[in-house]
């Protein structure tokens, strides 16, 4: 049984689709209200935040600047800043951590910094879980 060009073409993308789209899934945005200096999220409405290494891109209402909250390996949360110290550039999530594409500093999922230029850790906002309820304290932006 043969493959022709057109099929192998089509499976590749199929294979490829696969590999990809989970990752971009995980760049997408996600605008949420800002109430007092604070965001609210049901995890139950988030199911990534179930999953091992899971993550999420926030952006509050009014701020230029996305915040992730990721799952860290022993358990809890961290919300980050996506700012690089170095130079102000937006890192990415991606490997073990956060990575700056200017300069290549590299921050762990706590937001310290593993390997420079930059030499300060991300700013990092206070998550506190209640219930089913997580409530990430960053300010007014």
């Amino acid at each position: 049984m043969g493959c022709d060009r057109r099929a192998f073409v089509r499976s590749g993308t199929a294979a490829l689709a696969v590999v990809l789209l989970p990752s971009c899934a995980s760049l997408v945005t996600r605008r949420v209200p800002l109430e007092n200096g604070r965001i609210r999220l049901s995890l139950r409405q988030h199911p990534e935040l179930a999953e091992p290494r899971g993550s999420l891109r926030l952006m509050p209402e009014g701020w230029e600047d996305p915040v992730y909250l990721l799952v860290l390996d022993g358990g809890g949360f961290a919300a980050v800043s996506s700012i690089c110290t170095h130079r102000g550039c937006t890192v990415d999530l991606g490997g073990p951590g956060l990575a700056c594409p200017c300069h290549g500093s590299q921050y762990d999922r706590e937001g310290r910094v593993m390997r420079g230029p930059a030499s300060r850790a991300l700013t990092r906002y206070p998550v506190a879980a209640n219930g089913d309820e997580l409530v990430i304290e960053v300010g007014a932006g």
